[in-house]
């Protein structure tokens, strides 16, 4: 089985067409989620069969209301708006459609899980999206399986599962159903000014004495060779230190850590990370950047104040409008970090993300449903790239577009990958409490407050903890 760090290059590259844009071409993050307890589950949709008719399978009222909330970060809310929504109108004219923007996730929808009156759809992400596995623990997340099962708009005879990528139904199982839809393709790498490095003469780092070397130019002309956002944005830097373990040790380091393996987070490659990282932030970092958020380290970055800054293939759409002629973004592979690391220079972190559900308490889960199959139409998914410049998990939907530098780049570094795809950590949204812990200790290791080891220990402490507490739901991923 492929899991959803080890996308093969078909299927991410040729599927979604990504080939195509290489000649011509984010998890969320799972915050609290108080919700009411000891009210029964709504009976699920569990089928497509609500309609015989193939264009409304699931046999959608309409004229009945649709509310939609969408997290309004880096990819915004037009493609909502005018495109997802605009699709569903069209079906439905005689259905009014409520939409919501926000940032604040948790905030806002906490208390209308607690109340009933909650949005049919939602757009789960940010620094506050919901606790999914709690969610789904409380029976609040409707069963997908009808819309997987469901036929494809583009071609009624292909069901939706196969016209997405297979990481797609991988990431929407919680305690075996499915129950999210995961539906960006992204790329979390270290990122970079091409135009700066064309300039400057400079050439992309491969081993780590390369990158230090890099570090000692760049500072030497008042430039960080790297920086992260200490408010708001640590959990970059903890994402980037897993995959430059699984770099090192390979994907199973990543993944005992997801199953909460003994000893998972003290295993020399984790150390090795986190040693190696510390080393550069002390050498080549600036501790005000422990003051600032994302954005304004983002704006640094584009202002050539750092060369690599650690993020997903979202950046590039999120920082359009501040980006100087200038600045054009590109990825870089995390480099060799030992002569022995054992994934080969070029190995590169794809993943699926921007998570999606239907309220199975919400007024109108059939239009959620149908919601969620327009989203997953070309017209949809086209839509949605050509407004947010990122790619989506519907195969062949991108081919064609003319997309910005920053994701041709990233489509070639994945297609040198091949095989070697990092893996993502799925105990983000498995474990919240050990991934906000894991946001707080990273910038406490990173200031030098603590060393790599008790960092580690720290970790493997909160993970044990978190094993042995049997109100904690348990998840597991295959080797």
């Amino acid at each position: 089985m492929t899991h959803p760090g080890e996308i093969t290059r078909r299927q991410l590259i040729r599927r979604i067409g990504l080939a195509a844009l290489v000649v011509g071409p984010g998890a969320g993050l799972l915050s609290g989620c108080a919700t009411g307890g000891g009210e029964e589950p709504a009976a699920p949709v569990t089928s497509a069969t609500g309609s015989a008719d193939p264009r409304n399978p699931f046999g959608v009222d309409a004229r009945k209301p649709l509310k939609v909330t969408i997290f309004s970060g880096g990819y915004g809310d037009a493609y909502a708006k005018e495109i997802h929504e605009a699709l569903y109108k069209k079906e439905f004219p005689g259905a009014a459609v409520e939409h919501n923007a926000t940032q604040q996730i948790s905030t806002q929808l906490r208390p209308l899980f607690v109340s009933g009156d909650v949005p049919d759809v939602v757009n789960n992400s940010g620094p506050q999206a919901l606790d999914l596995v709690a969610l789904a623990e409380q029976g609040h997340l409707a069963d997908l399986t009808a819309l997987f099962d469901a036929p494809s708009i583009d071609d009624p005879a292909k069901k939706i599962r196969d016209v997405v990528t297979p990481a797609v139904l991988d990431n929407a199982k919680i305690d075996g159903k499915d129950l999210v839809l995961n539906y960006t393709v992204s790329h979390r790498a270290l990122w970079y000014n091409a135009k700066l490095f064309a300039a400057k003469g400079w050439t992309v780092p491969r081993t780590w004495a390369e990158f230090t070397a890099l570090g000692d130019k760049a500072k030497a002309e008042g430039i960080l060779l790297f920086a992260y956002p200490g408010q708001k944005g640590p959990y970059y830097q903890l994402w980037n230190v897993l995959y430059t373990a699984a770099k090192i040790g390979g994907n199973q380091a990543v993944i005992d850590i997801d199953n909460l393996v003994d000893g998972a987070w003290k295993t020399e490659p984790v150390k090795q990370a986190v040693t190696a990282w510390v080393d550069i932030q002390a050498k080549y970092g600036d501790k005000a950047y422990f003051g600032l958020d994302h954005t304004q380290t983002q704006v640094k970055h584009l202002q050539d104040k750092l060369l690599f800054y650690p993020v997903g293939s979202w950046i590039e759409n999120e920082m359009a409008k501040d980006k100087p002629d200038g600045f054009e973004y590109a990825i870089a592979p995390i480099p060799d970090v030992t002569a022995a690391d054992k994934m080969p220079y070029g190995a590169i972190q794809v993943g699926v993300g921007e998570n999606f559900f239907v309220a199975a308490r919400g007024k109108n889960p059939q239009g959620g449903l149908e919601y969620l199959r327009i989203m997953l139409s070309k017209d949809g998914a086209r839509g949605f790239t050509e407004k947010t410049q990122n790619l989506t998990v519907v195969n062949g939907a991108a081919e064609g577009l003319d997309l910005p530098p920053g994701l041709r780049s990233a489509a070639k570094a994945q297609d040198a990958a091949g095989q070697n795809i990092i893996t993502d950590a799925r105990f983000e949204g498995w474990y919240k409490e050990l991934f906000d812990y894991g946001t707080e200790q990273i910038n406490v290791v990173m200031a030098g407050r603590i060393t790599p080891d008790e960092f580690c220990s720290r970790m493997q402490a909160k993970a044990d903890t978190i094993k042995k507490d049997g109100s904690v739901p348990k998840q597991t991923r295959g080797e």
